[in-house]
């Protein structure tokens, strides 16, 4: 009986340089020992130390002369040692989910425009990262999650897969293929949301785009690295001009010249599917898949998708523009863009501005359309054209986003309802369409 008395002198020996510690851990220690009758009360942790304590004491006969001093100790190793902290740092728990969005309590270190993945298997992307919540846009159908789901985080921000190996391919905002012909076989991938260049990689525009269109090539000459704003009522031939570009760089891609050859990338945003096949089939049948990407954010995907979808499209021309060749890329349109993003930023709860859309709407076009750009030698002399479709309501030029995006553009091609039902078409009226650098780089 003096052992363990010694015991409880030397535990008290310990108490008096930390009181306040060793006491808790006593407290801890009796309610461990009274476990059967407050089991609801106890921590995991606690039973499993007790639990340890008993078939320890057991399963050696010595321990029960000892007295309780020695399960005392064991047990106070094992809640001093014990990890409480929750992780939040890399999951998190959805707290509310609807209409796209979630909510997500934790994912404390988690990135601005970070992809995030659900437990059901479908991705999202951060956007408001707030004191107590995360809200997450949704990459697909939120019938899926459900409230208490687990977040992962990916530590990726959002890309997509860039290269050769998608000339002749249909793939979605992110990337996956979505034209049953397999996978892509790309090696490389790049973030979606990249800077513009700077001033000093750029030179001003001097090489020729051409469209193949008499009225635009002569009257609104474009050049490689020139955004061109192509605007327009419903059912103006829009498209149309769009298309027949695609289709009449033919010549120059089946030659032997690289310097000459243009890559297409074409952007349907918030189209119809069946607008979207006809669309491929008319490409594959005059052989200008081989030399042209499309990406399709239909008007069925989500709004996250068909507002990703311009920056999916960017980032894969501007391999192009990086690696010395020429790319031309259409978005067809940036009004549904628009749109799409002015849905996200109400569910959201950011505040709105005029015609409901955010604050940021200038930017989400500006920074889309900077990256269009003619590089010099130095860089590589590669170059991205930018043809964004503006689709206006009754010819109203005036409206918010047609105007944000006629200021960003190097000119515009408008297209008018009487021209079109007069016959004479292309629809362009000459007097209000404008190329403010083109003429440099026109053949003269």
């Amino acid at each position: 009986s003096s052992r363990p008395l010694q015991e409880d002198t030397n535990s008290s020996s310990r108490n008096t340089k930390t009181p306040t510690k060793m006491l808790s851990v006593r407290v801890a220690a009796a309610l461990a020992r009274t476990l059967p009758r407050r089991a609801g009360f106890v921590s995991k942790n606690v039973a499993a130390a007790c639990v340890g304590a008993k078939n320890l004491h057991t399963a050696r006969p010595w321990l029960q002369k000892t007295g309780t001093a020695e399960v005392s100790s064991i047990l106070e190793e094992k809640i001093l040692g014990a990890d409480t902290g929750a992780e939040l740092e890399e999951t998190g728990r959805v707290l509310s989910i609807g209409d796209g969005i979630a909510r997500v309590y934790g994912l404390r270190n988690v990135q601005a425009e970070e992809m995030v993945e659900f437990s059901s298997g479908l991705k999202g992307m951060s956007l408001n990262l707030e004191p107590d919540n995360v809200g997450v846009v949704v990459f697909g159908n939120d019938k899926l999650i459900k409230e208490g789901d687990i977040v992962k985080r990916t530590g990726a921000i959002v890309d997509v897969p860039v290269g050769e190996e998608l000339l002749g391919r249909v793939v979605d905002a992110l990337g996956n293929p979505i034209d049953g012909k397999g996978p892509l076989g790309s090696k490389e991938r790049r973030r979606v949301g990249l800077k513009a260049p700077g001033i000093i990689p750029r030179i001003s525009v001097r090489e020729p785009m051409q469209t193949g269109i008499k009225a635009v090539d002569s009257l609104v000459p474009i050049g490689r690295g020139q955004r061109e704003l192509i605007i327009g009522d419903r059912q103006t031939g829009k498209t149309a001009i769009a298309i027949d570009t695609i289709i009449n760089q033919k010549r120059f891609n089946e030659g032997t010249e690289e310097k000459k050859k243009l890559y297409c990338i074409y952007v349907a945003i918030g189209q119809k599917r069946s607008t979207v096949a006809q669309l491929v089939k008319r490409l594959t049948d005059a052989d200008a898949m081989k030399y042209t990407i499309v990406v399709s954010a239909t008007a069925s995907d989500a709004a996250p998708l068909q507002y990703l979808a311009p920056y999916s499209g960017c980032s894969m021309g501007e391999y192009f523009r990086d690696n010395g060749k020429h790319a031309l890329i259409i978005y067809d349109d940036l009004s549904k863009q628009a749109v799409a993003y002015r849905q996200m930023s109400l569910l959201l709860r950011r505040p709105p501005g005029r015609e409901a859309y955010p604050g940021d709407v200038f930017y989400l076009h500006s920074r889309l359309l900077e990256r269009a750009a003619k590089m010099n030698d130095n860089f590589g002399g590669g170059s991205l054209t930018a043809l964004p479709v503006i689709e206006t309501q009754a010819g109203d030029v005036s409206a918010y986003i047609p105007t944000n995006v006629i200021s960003i553009t190097d000119g515009q091609i408008f297209l008018e309802t009487e021209l079109f039902y007069k016959g004479i078409r292309p629809a362009i009226n000459v007097g209000l369409s404008v190329s403010r650098v083109g003429s440099a780089a026109q053949t003269r």
